[in-house]
C-alpha cells in the first residue's frame, strides 16, 4: 500500500483527536471506565488495556551531559481506540501515535511516528514487557529497561534502572481529574536513574540522569469545558518528589502527590496545589507560560519552576509545550513541565 496512504488511513481518525484536548471529554461510548478502588495486577497493567479508549506510556528524563550542560529527554507512546470491539489486521480499532524529542539549553528536536494496530508496526506486550513503534522501544522488566528512539537530527540509547517502587496517585491510582468525576487510572515510576548515549548534530554525548515513567488510562478523562492542562514533575535535591497538575477549565481542578525518598507518598485533594504563571514567552508564535510559581503549603513546597528552553514546542499533530525545568526556593532541582491546549 502506498506509504502516504497508510499515513492518511491513520491520521484521519486521529484528526478528531487532535481538534483540541477538550476532545478527550467526550463520552465513553461504550468503553469501559475507571471506577474506585482500583486492583492492579502487574505485569498485567504495565501492558494495554483496548477496553479503555485512551492510554500513554510516557518517560520523561532530566539529564547531565559528559559536556556539562543540562538535556532533557521524552519518550512517548499514546494509544487510542475507534471503537470498544477486537479485530486483527487492518480491522484492529487501535491507533498508535509515538512522540520522541531531545532538549537542549539552546536547542529543541522532535519527531513522531503514526501507526495502525493489528499490523505489527507498534504495540505493547506486557510480559516479557516491550512497548514500540516501528524501531523505536521501550523495553526491560521492573528494575532494568532500555529507551531507544531517532529522529531526523537526534537519537538516543538509554539504560534506565529502578531504585525505588511504583507510585500510585489519587487514591490507590483512582486519579480524578474534575468535579463531575471524570477519572484515569494513573501510576508512575518516578525512581529510574539512566545513563546512556546521546547522538546529536553536534556529535555524541554521554549522559546520566534520572527518568519518570507515567502510565495512565480512561475514556473520558475531562470533562466537556477542560481545554488543557499544566503537569510538573519535580524532582528535589532532597530525594522527594512531587506530581501536580492543573486542569484549565471553567473552575480550575488539581491534584497532587508528594513522594518521599522511600516511595511512601501522600495525596492532595482538588485546591491544595497551585501553579501561578510569572513569564510567558512567545513559542512558536503563541503565549506560553514558561515560568511559574508552584505551592503546596501543607507541605512547605513554594518553589520557581524555570523552562531550561523556553521554545520546547512539540510540533506534532496534536501539539503541546514539553520541556525539561529548573527549580529554586524552597525546594531546590529540576523536573519536567507539559503544557497542552495552548492554541
Amino acid at each position: 500500500m502506498n506509504a502516504k496512504l497508510v499515513a492518511l488511513l491513520i491520521w484521519l481518525p486521529l484528526a478528531s483527536w487532535a481538534q483540541g484536548f477538550a476532545g478527550l471529554g467526550i463520552a465513553p461510548d461504550g468503553f469501559s471506565v475507571p471506577a474506585p478502588n482500583p486492583t492492579f495486577n502487574f505485569p498485567a497493567d504495565d501492558g494495554a488495556h483496548p477496553d479503555y479508549r485512551i492510554e500513554w506510556w510516557y518517560i520523561t528524563a532530566i539529564l547531565t551531559g559528559d559536556d556539562g550542560r543540562d538535556y532533557g529527554v521524552q519518550w512517548t507512546l499514546f494509544r487510542t481506540a475507534l471503537a470498544p470491539v477486537a479485530g486483527a489486521g487492518w480491522s484492529a480499532p487501535q491507533l498508535w501515535m509515538g512522540h520522541a524529542a531531545v532538549t537542549t539549553p539552546t536547542e529543541h528536536f522532535v519527531t513522531e511516528r503514526l501507526a495502525r494496530g493489528g499490523v505489527g508496526q507498534a504495540g505493547v506486550v506486557a510480559d516479557p514487557f516491550q512497548a514500540w513503534i516501528d524501531e523505536w522501544v521501550f523495553a526491560g522488566s521492573d528494575d532494568n529497561a532500555v529507551l531507544r528512539a531517532a529522529g531526523p537530527d537526534f537519537a538516543y540509547d538509554l539504560q534506565l534502572r529502578a531504585t525505588g517502587p511504583r507510585v500510585f496517585h489519587g487514591d490507590g491510582g483512582y486519579s480524578v481529574k474534575s468535579a463531575g468525576g471524570q477519572a484515569s487510572y494513573y501510576y508512575s515510576q518516578p525512581f529510574y536513574q539512566v545513563t546512556g548515549m546521546l547522538r546529536l548534530p553536534d556529535g555524541d554525548v554521554a549522559v546520566t540522569g534520572d527518568a519518570w515513567l507515567d502510565r495512565e488510562w480512561s475514556s473520558q478523562p475531562l470533562a466537556a469545558d477542560q481545554t488543557g492542562w499544566d503537569w510538573f514533575s519535580l524532582s528535589f535535591d532532597d530525594g522527594s518528589k512531587l506530581m501536580g497538575f492543573v486542569l484549565r477549565g471553567a473552575d480550575n481542578y488539581t491534584q497532587a502527590t508528594l513522594i518521599q525518598p522511600d516511595g511512601s507518598t501522600t495525596a492532595f485533594a482538588n485546591g491544595a496545589f497551585a501553579a501561578s504563571e510569572l513569564v510567558r514567552s512567545d513559542v512558536a508564535g503563541r503565549a506560553v507560560p514558561t515560568t511559574w510559581q508552584v505551592t503546596l503549603p501543607q507541605a512547605g513546597i513554594d518553589v520557581t519552576v524555570s523552562a531550561l528552553n523556553t521554545q520546547s514546542w512539540m510540533e506534532t499533530s496534536v501539539p503541546y509545550w514539553e520541556g525539561p525545568v529548573t527549580i529554586t526556593g524552597s525546594h531546590s532541582g529540576r523536573g519536567y513541565l507539559e503544557m497542552t491546549g495552548y492554541e
